[in-house]
């Protein structure tokens, strides 16, 4: 079931997500889990018979953007366009990663690229095809989901993936994501415990969380602000979640959101009064 729940919703008074998750764990059952952490937002029933598990906030306190990472010497531009690495007689343990990607303000972020790619079962990099590399965007809420398998170890290095993350018109996040309970994660000189993913084991298949949070302030006036009239993401888009408050720009004009909506076409602000109000230009 798709959540339908906004950041707010999900942090009331402002609680840390790092001290949600902690008291979440006193819930958690502990055979469900890889590792020793695990999101109280995958709403799972507990094996104990506690009902659903209560749902954490889906962003950091917003002041933790997402670590970088060196981008390691097998990147390949140009991979296709995927949301499941997986192709006939792969070979390996079934993996999908989900999560969100937010701005330092806990507001999704649309539209926004993530190029992932990955050593295969026996720890080996496609360097001359595109096996295990893939590229997606996130939906109208931030969302993505990718389906590949656990990656395999070679030489020097802990189970990783790589990805690559950049809201439109901003810099690239590179960086690099980790699994619980890995032995070399102790000796891998890069591994971060900042990048942990959150990993269930469901029957034959490992299911991963993890929420990206850009270094976006999403403030009125940043330039990654996709309600800041007249700067980059400005324009008005269908497929966006808008809330009361936001201002866009169409056919040169600026308007203000009055109510919380997804865009749709034909609903294009002069069409719809009801959502957006036309603001007057500045100096007059």
């Amino acid at each position: 079931m798709e959540d339908t729940t906004t950041p707010a919703e999900r942090a009331p008074g402002g609680i840390s997500r790092k001290n949600v998750l902690r008291a979440a764990l006193v819930a958690l059952p502990v055979p469900a889990l890889v590792g020793s952490t695990a999101l109280a937002r995958d709403a799972r029933p507990d094996t104990a018979g506690q009902g659903l598990l209560t749902p954490t906030p889906m962003c950091d306190d917003g002041d933790d953007p997402t670590p970088e990472q060196m981008e390691g010497p097998y990147f390949r531009p140009d991979s296709p366009r995927r949301t499941s690495l997986l192709q006939p007689g792969t070979v390996g343990t079934r993996l999908t990663v989900s999560g969100y990607v937010f701005g330092r303000s806990c507001r999704p972020v649309p539209d926004v690229l993530l190029d992932f790619w990955q050593a295969d079962a026996n720890g080996a990099y496609d360097n001359t095809g595109y096996r295990f590399r893939g590229h997606q965007f996130s939906t109208a809420r931030g969302a993505f989901t990718l389906e590949t398998i656990v990656p395999g170890l070679y030489p020097g290095r802990t189970r990783h993936l790589h990805v690559k993350v950049q809201a439109p018109g901003r810099p690239v996040l590179t960086t690099q994501l980790y699994f619980p309970g890995e032995p070399r994660n102790n000796t891998d000189a890069l591994y971060d415990p900042a990048l942990l993913m959150q990993v269930r084991q469901n029957g034959s298949v490992r299911e991963a969380s993890f929420d990206v949070v850009l270094d976006l302030d999403q403030s009125p006036g940043d330039p990654g602000d996709p309600g800041d009239p007249g700067e980059p993401g400005g324009a008005w888009r269908a497929g966006t979640a808008y809330r009361a408050g936001d201002r866009v720009t169409y056919a040169g004009s600026g308007y203000r959101c009055l109510q919380a909506h997804t865009a749709h076409p034909g609903w294009e602000p002069p069409s719809v009064p009801a959502l957006w109000r036309r603001e007057a230009a500045a100096g007059r």
